[in-house]
């Protein structure tokens, strides 16, 4: 089965950010001065270049690509409604000359080309025909859905990420609209 024009795009947009998350980790693993950040970018990293090479077995020869990525699993750890709230959130200073990154930085912006390439991966894998890439997209979605986790919850611990909790009365007032069914 070859390629629809529709998949090569997205593969061709999806290596393309590959090509930068796996840049953008060796600047962050090089300047990360948090041991624990460090750990998740270096655990990370080898499974964004699985990705990537993946990504260009199918573009190479889609008859031969495996399609096969280590998914990892997700890994929560600290996850409380005590870790980090609006009220003890560490405020942000923009940066407009920046020459290093501090590690808040490299957490955000790793968060967010984790939670973008999500984004992509959901989009491209519901687009995908051919029944081995789709899996493939569904399996990187994974991937960025558990490593984006991984780097949240290191924000949220050290209170670069808000967590703003429900009330009980705003969970009452949208429960109320729905009812279970019953067939």
């Amino acid at each position: 089965m070859k390629l629809t024009i529709c998949e090569l795009s997205y593969l061709n947009e999806l290596i393309t950010s590959c090509v930068n998350t796996i840049t953008c980790m060796s600047l962050f693993k090089n300047q990360v001065t948090d041991e624990e950040l460090k750990g998740l970018l270096t655990n990370h990293f080898p499974i964004h270049v699985e990705d990537y090479n993946r990504k260009v077995e199918f573009v190479k020869d889609v008859e031969t690509a495996t399609g096969k990525l280590n998914v990892p699993e997700l890994n929560t750890s600290i996850f409380s409604e005590n870790v980090c709230n609006s009220k003890n959130a560490t405020p942000v200073t923009v940066n407009t000359n920046v020459t290093k990154l501090t590690d808040r930085e490299i957490a955000l912006s790793y968060f967010l080309t984790l939670k973008r390439a999500g984004k992509e991966y959901a989009i491209a894998s519901m687009e995908a025909t051919n029944p081995t890439l789709r899996q493939f997209l569904k399996d990187a979605y994974t991937m960025s859905c558990n490593h984006s986790y991984e780097v949240y919850e290191w924000m949220a611990k050290n209170n670069y990420y808000p967590i703003v909790l429900a009330t009980g009365e705003q969970v009452g007032n949208i429960s109320s609209i729905y009812n279970t069914i019953s067939l």
